[in-house]
């Protein structure tokens, strides 16, 4: 190989490469805007509306069971508001069923979908059953909600990209020396962490909500592990909770 045709294939390597990515980005924010948009279907027809049941094959095909709403208490089921399999009692929701299947099946198509972090079994079926948690309103303020669970007075959050949403470092306001109070290594359950890394990780693949909300680094920041930063390691404040 001549160095001119060596040179050549080394730039349309790095484009292909680009392309990829990108491609992968696209897709991901399109699972969410599909499921965003069903979401608010659903909801318009059945405003209880928490969850989505179905069965989940290995072809990536999906049959729709119905819609839950929420847990009452940790031990309770989640009550039933439609069954798409009855077909008996008529509801708002059986005139877009057909949609509701297509549309959760669309955003859960590729492996890579960040949808899939809202999903789980569904521990009150013994078969092919699993449950989507339909998307906050506002996810912004659902992660402040988590946070503050157990941080109160967390003003702001550094979030990694790279490591999947995670959160690196809460802000706690000013010290009376006029520093940043800053907590690495946040302390909360594992539930919490795994349920805030879904959500951030939403965030970051949604364009329209990652320019809203999320921030670059002050300039003077280092990271607590000694790491080094990037432009996937962002800053990002939190929306006042009740």
């Amino acid at each position: 190989m001549t160095p001119a045709a060596h040179d050549q294939l080394a730039i349309l390597r790095e484009q292909r490469e680009e392309l990829q990515a990108e491609r992968l980005r696209i897709e991901k924010a399109h699972c969410l805007a599909v499921l965003d948009h069903i979401t608010a279907k659903i909801r318009a027809a059945c405003p209880e509306a928490v969850y989505v049941t179905f069965a989940f094959y290995t072809s990536r095909t999906l049959d729709l069971h119905g819609v839950l709403g929420a847990q009452p208490s940790p031990l309770g089921s989640c009550p039933e508001l439609w069954d798409n399999r009855d077909g008996e009692d008529e509801h708002p929701l059986d005139d877009i069923a057909d949609q509701i299947e297509s549309d959760v099946q669309a955003a859960l198509a590729p492996h890579s979908s960040p949808a899939w972090a809202s999903v789980h079994r569904n521990a009150a079926s013994d078969g092919n059953s699993w449950l989507l948690e339909l998307p906050p309103p506002d996810r912004a303020a659902r992660v402040a909600e988590l946070v503050r669970e157990h941080h109160p007075e967390a003003t702001a959050i550094v979030v990694d990209g790279r490591a999947a949403g995670r959160v690196i470092e809460i802000f706690e306001g000013v010290a009376d020396d006029g520093t940043q109070m800053r907590t690495p290594r946040p302390g909360w359950p594992p539930a919490c962490d795994t349920a805030l890394a879904g959500f951030i990780a939403q965030i970051l693949a949604l364009p329209a909500l990652a320019d809203r909300h999320l921030m670059p680094l002050p300039g003077d920041y280092t990271h607590p592990f000694g790491l080094g930063t990037s432009d996937q390691v962002h800053l990002m404040p939190l929306p006042p909770t009740a």
